[in-house]
């Protein structure tokens, strides 16, 4: 998106300017033809009226030349032309003039009205129009110069308020007093913005905090170790048992290492890689995981087969890191049963289950619950954020569903015939 980026102020003034401008040229022209209209009709009013009079004067025996001279005057000439071709009175010979002529008993009579003066009238009343028409524009441009500045007042203090968050003033909110405004709708807007960036920026700060808090343990094991792995003689009979501790904490740190990485590209955008999953399959073999680790460990699958389109290496890290919550949860003598059916799976245990106000704070970054998961387990804290963004990605959610033992986390898949997924 790119966004035009002209001056609001100076297209606010111009656009009212012009608006303003069509406005006075539509009135000036408005008038002007009214005026001339009106005018107009005011002439062949005098013009009839004059008619009218001669017609009196002739019918009572008034002669032709006195016709004549009892019309005439200042602003009206009156001609008369007999049968016999005899003419009195003089036409104006040049300047603005309208005429009428009319018969009366064989003779014709032209009357003339003079109008120079109506249109000097009117020349003098279209300079002014123009004249107060220009002064209005320049007063408006003048006073739209403060307008527009007080007007637009509440974006200089989004600026504002913007700056100074960029240079580090966290905290800063509009607060706008009205929502049903457009600026305290756009008002609102930036301060939902801004509440979800800096939290979005809290969390990060947070996570990144809890990270490396997590990493400096077994980094610092494997430091330790490893110096007094170098420091032991050869002969030592605790370097076996040095060796293995080594190991064991260098793996913890490469797990959670690879567990960052995996939430980095979800968060990412990460490209699932798409092909058809058998659901079943994928539980079966991690029951098959599962027993090879823990030979003695109760847990199956069941349910009906049912294939998906997804990424079959994520979608089996989302039943691997269930399942080893639910087998740490339940403990070496615990149950976890898997449940596939057309709506995705289900992963449940018999152990302590997860209290409800605990249900959807796990699946956040870093979190365990103390009767369930703990460091020395080896876990990181961050399976269930990693299924949860894994199972998203795929377009469907992780919950942790009510139980009345144990614990329940139901993952809902995208595809049909998906109805018992959530807002299906």
């Amino acid at each position: 998106m790119n966004l035009r980026t002209v001056s609001l102020r100076r297209r606010v003034a111009v656009s009212v300017l012009l608006v303003l401008f069509l406005v006075l040229v539509a009135l000036v022209i408005s008038v002007d033809r009214t005026f001339a209209g009106q005018s107009n009709k005011d002439v062949d009013i005098v013009l009839l009226d004059a008619g009218n009079r001669a017609g009196m004067l002739v019918s009572r025996g008034v002669a032709p030349r006195d016709v004549v001279r009892q019309l005439s005057k200042r602003n009206i000439h009156v001609t008369v032309e007999l049968p016999n071709g005899t003419r009195f009175g003089e036409a104006p010979e040049e300047g603005p003039f309208q005429r009428k002529n009319q018969v009366i008993r064989g003779a014709k009579y032209t009357f003339y009205a003079d109008t120079e003066a109506i249109s000097q009238a009117q020349g003098r009343l279209r300079k002014l129009l123009i004249m107060l028409g220009l002064g209005a524009i320049v007063v408006t441009g003048v006073l739209m110069i403060w307008v527009v500045r007080r007007a637009l007042a509440p974006l200089d203090a989004m600026t504002s308020l913007a700056e100074a968050i960029a240079r580090g003033h966290r905290g800063g909110r509009l607060n706008p007093a009205r929502t049903d405004t457009e600026l305290g709708r756009t008002a609102a807007a930036f301060d939902e913005m801004l509440d979800s960036l800096e939290g979005s920026e809290q969390r990060t700060r947070r996570f990144v905090a809890d990270a490396a808090h997590e990493l400096r343990t077994p980094i610092t094991g494997v430091q330790a170790v490893a110096e007094a792995l170098v420091a032991a003689p050869v002969d030592s009979p605790d370097r076996d048992q040095m060796s293995f501790l080594l190991v064991r904490e260098a793996r913890r740190a490469g797990r959670l290492v690879d567990d960052l990485l995996a939430l980095a590209q979800l968060d990412a955008g990460y490209e699932m890689q798409r092909e058809s999953v058998d659901l079943l399959a994928l539980a079966e073999a991690e029951v098959a995981r599962t027993r090879f680790v823990a030979p003695d460990f109760d847990i199956s699958a069941e349910g009906e087969s049912v294939v998906v389109v997804g990424d079959g290496q994520r979608l089996a890290q989302v039943l691997v890191n269930l399942v080893d919550n639910a087998r740490q949860a339940a403990g070496p003598a615990g149950v976890v049963r898997i449940v596939v059916d057309s709506a995705g799976f289900t992963v449940s245990d018999n152990g302590p289950g997860v209290p409800e106000g605990e249900r959807e704070r796990i699946f956040d970054r870093l979190v365990r619950l103390d009767d369930a998961r703990d460091r020395r387990s080896g876990g990181s804290g961050l399976g269930l954020a990693i299924a949860r963004g894994v199972v998203r990605a795929h377009g469907g959610e992780l919950t942790c569903l009510p139980s009345d033992g144990g614990a329940v986390f139901r993952v809902w898949l995208p595809g049909p015939p998906l109805a018992g997924a959530p807002g299906a």
